[in-house]
């Protein structure tokens, strides 16, 4: 079915628009008007779309779908919307209508990309999504955040020319840009798999998220852990469903963050790595490919936009009030700021997939599909159940029990603070609202989800196994903790896959360009050398005192003339 109406999304670059041109305190109220009606006004009108809503576009000899709102794309725009209202709740006390109009385009921007449906336009919001964002990470005006600001640009930036590439790549391939099913069966198919793989966090292409996500602003990190990941979980879910290799990648993004996380002392760092985590059981619910698994992919996604951001949230007025964030430098928070408290636990259980929260009614539908496919038939799948148990008790071990514990109880600090502005605890209840209603009533999220199937988390099995699973996390935590074991916050420096590019190729280009600059000033001298013993031998008349002293271009053209000579004597041997 053909539209003739702009998508409800243009709300946003138009909000955008209208906040650019009102700066100044004066239309302080104003702006934070415009920042809450936008996404309620924009989200009844996605409301009222109806699935198979498609726009098509001719240009030249290329057809375009800049617009395709299937229940995939419907699914994740209600989200978005979603995100976006609670992450302007929560910047509502932000003066800096820089940031208002960079998140107004980064929403825009991620609506645009899950309603694209050919690669072209893909890449066009892909590439404002990386360009909106990073203005988000530069607004906290450190150098710290400058650095990390431009290397995330880059890295986003290249994520984008892939895309592009690719596209280019299957158009040669097919004849068509459109936007569906790709797979590993080309190049193009490859290089989109590595593009998205980029913004959803893949082992060693991951850096850039823990390296950025908490260098941004208290409100900036809350809509960075709400967009950019989830645009590629849904291009991933779009793009390459079923993709065995997914399944092993996932299981190895839900384990290896788990070490860093626990030994890292930045409190938004470890919620970095959670977050990691979180999306790698959904990249191995894409990978499966059954209706269940791709259900409980996108469900958690759903889930994570919320409770993650409800955790970014209550770390983020902890750094709001205090000026701090570090563990070590924390504590005691409880007896002055009880309400984040309540709130960062509500998401702390939600993250650890406690039963009657949201994470539960998700994160069972990948383990159990999982174990479908491993009852099936598919014995390897075996270790990759017993990494998704591991990292279900890693998950709760450093976000479920480290974050709230270090930040609000562990050793008394001596930080007497307040609670945070309205506005900061109305986006926090209302997420921990929806992390207990989805949890008691998931079937309300389940009748969203682009795929038919029938599920029941509250299965008596999958409590008793979950509940098993917390209480040995608990257990392991206490012990560790009582015992000295467990690895104390320090001021310190984890180094991580970022460090190749923030050191060692910075370091290994000096070198380099250091080495050339010898080789080139050894030719230069060699070839003075050889340039005097022919004046010696040649004739007198030449100017002498130009040769002793050549230009440049001279020295070149001397050189070329050499190489020629030695070409031309080897040749003939």
């Amino acid at each position: 079915m053909l539209t003739a109406q702009l998508p409800s999304f243009f709300l946003f670059y138009l909000g955008a628009l209208v906040i650019a041109c009102l700066p100044g305190e004066r239309w302080q109220w104003l702006r934070g008007a415009i920042l809450l009606l936008v996404p309620v006004c924009s989200g009844l009108l996605l409301w009222a779309e109806s699935p198979g809503t498609t726009f098509t576009l001719q240009l030249m000899d290329l057809q375009l779908t800049p617009y395709r709102a299937d229940r995939l794309a419907l699914l994740f725009a209600y989200l978005f919307h979603i995100a976006a209202l609670i992450g302007f709740i929560f910047a509502l006390h932000t003066r800096d209508h820089l940031q208002h109009v960079a998140a107004m385009l980064y929403v825009a921007s991620a609506l645009g990309a899950v309603f694209a449906g050919d690669f072209l336009t893909l890449f066009v919001h892909w590439e404002m999504l990386a360009v909106s964002s990073v203005f988000l990470i530069l607004a906290r005006q450190s150098e710290r955040a400058m650095h990390a600001g431009l290397r995330y640009l880059i890295v986003q930036v290249l994520s984008g020319v892939l895309i592009l590439a690719a596209g280019l790549l299957l158009y040669v391939q097919t004849g068509s840009l459109e936007f569906s099913f790709v797979g590993l069966g080309s190049v193009g198919g490859w290089l989109l798999l590595l593009g998205f793989g980029i913004k959803a966090g893949f082992p060693l292409l991951h850096g850039w998220l823990v390296d950025a996500y908490p260098e941004a602003t208290p409100t900036g990190t809350v809509l960075l852990s709400a967009f950019t990941t989830k645009v590629a979980i849904y291009a991933l879910a779009r793009g390459f469903p079923g993709t065995e290799l997914l399944v092993y990648v996932g299981a190895a993004m839900t384990c290896f963050p788990i070490f860093y996380a626990v030994i890292e002392n930045d409190l938004r760092r470890v919620l970095a790595y959670s977050m990691i985590n979180q999306l790698g059981f959904m990249v191995c619910g894409i990978g499966i490919g059954t209706a269940l698994a791709l259900n409980g992919a996108v469900a958690h996604a759903f889930n994570d936009v919320i409770f993650k951001g409800l955790l970014f949230m209550a770390m983020g007025a902890v750094l709001y009030r205090t000026g701090r964030i570090n563990g070590s430098d924390l504590g005691g928070l409880y007896k002055s700021m009880p309400k984040t408290t309540a709130l960062c636990i509500v998401g702390a259980a939600s993250i650890s997939a406690f039963p009657l929260f949201s994470g539960f009614v998700s994160k069972s539908m990948i383990v159990t599909a999982l174990l479908q496919e491993y009852r099936a038939g598919a014995d390897h799948y075996q270790f990759i159940w017993l990494a998704l148990l591991f990292a279900s008790a890693g998950v709760f071990h450093h976000a479920g029990i480290k974050i709230p514990y270090f930040a609000f109880y562990a050793h008394d600090s001596g930080i007497r603070t307040t609670e945070p502005p309205t506005n900061m605890l109305l986006a926090m209840s209302l997420a921990a609202f929806l992390c207990i209603a989805i949890g008691c009533f998931p079937q309300v999220l389940y009748g969203l989800l682009p795929w038919d199937v029938a599920y029941n988390p509250y299965d008596l099995t999958h409590v008793l196994t979950q509940l098993q699973l917390l209480c040995f996390a608990a257990l392991a935590f206490a012990w560790l903790n009582i015992r000295g074991l467990y690895p104390p916050e320090l001021h310190s420096v984890n180094l991580d896959v970022d460090w190749l590019y923030r050191r060692w190729v910075p370091l290994r280009l000096r070198n380099l360009e250091g080495g050339l600059v010898s080789l080139w000033q050894w030719c230069k001298q060699g070839g003075r050398r050889i340039l005097l013993a022919l004046i010696a031998v040649g004739p007198r008349s030449y100017n002498q005192e130009r040769l002793m002293e050549p230009k440049p271009t001279s020295e070149m053209l001397l050189w070329v003339a050499l190489l020629l000579m030695m070409f031309v004597i080897l040749s003939n041997i």
